[in-house]
């Protein structure tokens, strides 16, 4: 047992895999063309980012597509484009990451947090009492946590609430077969560093309603170079509102879309290759004394980018301790109910321009949520590896006096 608890595990939790080579030639290209702008293409030329926007578009199903500088800013402008004034109220998970408020705040509005249940979903009996106090719900799938969406949209539609689906962690994801992102009015995919493909910085909105989409592509950055792109809106959605939307700048340019495209034709095997190191991390985790497992619904096909498991009702300095005892051993794991934010963790009452009223039964599953990411860059031996460290951990400071 001692030389077992000598294991270390060597590999970096940042390391991504490299772009594929299509996408490095295509950037190649990109960069001595010297176009780099989204609107700067040649004659007869329609542009990696156009092209992008057409594939993904038919690849998720939406009639319209919107390639932009980020995540938050899609969710941003998504919001505008819905008709969020400043001082509205929009309901959002209370576990999700900071971008997803702060796109709220940032046109003024005003979030108001639903509570998460310990599947680390969004509190379906919580959204349901504050659903009166908004028009709009942002529905964080943080982590990559599908909740029951027909029951979810259910409410809303009682309730006469538009969904803006935040699908940064859920790019391929689906809920008994229908894809993430076409539930709701509109969607929002990242493709930052650590997200399903990887340019760095970008994001993509979706959405089947032209107004929405005109106003959101105007918001973006157009001017009146709207006819350039090839997955967009029908000239009269635009002529209704090309005079009244603000230019908030947000473009993506040539260089991303033109890695971007290689990385999404292989989405599918990526998401399989993911799952198949999810679930071995998950299976050496199952029956850890102390932890506690986040079960996957039979409806849900997710994508194991990352994985959570809850230290249900331990005291800060024992989650601490584990935290430390497997950085010690190579893994890194991240700990979301700290007082403190820390990196990319933090807690809905951590947002201050954004306050809230405690939830409770919200703040024990809040207090408890570990995270790790899951780079592909991992064999599966790796993540075994990674599974009995953590679990010895857990198992030896749970046990400790």
């Amino acid at each position: 047992m001692v030389a077992i608890m000598t294991e270390k595990f060597t590999g970096n939790f940042t390391q991504q895999e490299s772009i594929p080579e299509e996408g490095i030639q295509a950037a190649l290209d990109v960069l001595r063309s010297g176009r780099l702008h989204r609107y700067n293409v040649a004659e007869g030329e329609a542009g990696e980012t156009a092209l992008l926007e057409q594939e993904f578009a038919d690849q998720v199903g939406a009639k319209y597509c919107l390639a932009v500088a980020s995540g938050g800013y899609a969710m941003g402008a998504a919001l505008r484009a819905i008709g969020v004034q400043a001082g509205d109220k929009v309901l959002t998970n209370a576990f999700t990451l900071a971008p997803v408020p702060g796109a709220i705040a940032s046109i003024g509005a005003v979030p108001v947090f639903v509570g998460v249940t310990e599947e680390l979903v969004i509190d379906l009996e919580d959204l349901a009492d504050k659903a009166q106090q908004a028009d709009v719900l942002m529905l964080s799938h943080m982590r990559g946590h599908l909740c029951d969406m027909e029951a979810l949209m259910a409410i809303c539609k009682a309730n006469g609430v538009k969904v803006i689906e935040d699908c940064a962690h859920t790019m391929g994801a689906s809920w008994k077969g229908k894809a993430s992102g076409r539930w709701g009015i509109a969607a929002c995919y990242s493709t930052q560093t650590y997200k399903h493909v990887n340019s760095g910085e970008g994001g993509l909105l979706i959405s089947d309603d032209a107004d929405l989409m005109a106003r959101a592509t105007i918001l973006s950055g157009s001017y009146m170079l709207y006819e350039r792109h090839l997955a967009a809106p029908p000239a009269e959605a635009f002529e209704k509102v090309k005079y009244h939307t603000p230019n908030v700048s947000g473009r993506m340019d040539h260089l991303r879309a033109a890695i971007l495209r290689p990385q999404l034709r292989n989405l599918d095997q990526q998401c399989e290759a993911w799952n198949l190191r999810y679930r071995t991390i998950e299976d050496g985790l199952r029956g850890t004394t102390g932890l506690k497992m986040v079960e996957r619904p039979e409806e849900e096909y997710f994508v194991g980018s990352s994985i959570q498991f809850l230290l249900l009702d331990w005291s800060e300095a024992k989650i601490n301790e584990v935290v430390k005892r497997c950085l010690d051993r190579g893994v890194e794991v991240k700990w979301f109910g700290g007082k403190e934010p820390v990196a990319f963790t933090s807690r809905y009452d951590s947002w201050r321009y954004a306050p809230s009223e405690p939830m409770p039964t919200s703040d024990r599953v809040l207090s408890s949520v570990m995270d790790m990411r899951i780079p592909l860059t991992f064999s599966v031996d790796d993540c075994a590896l990674i599974a009995r460290i953590i679990r010895q951990e857990v198992e030896t400071v749970y046990q400790s006096a």
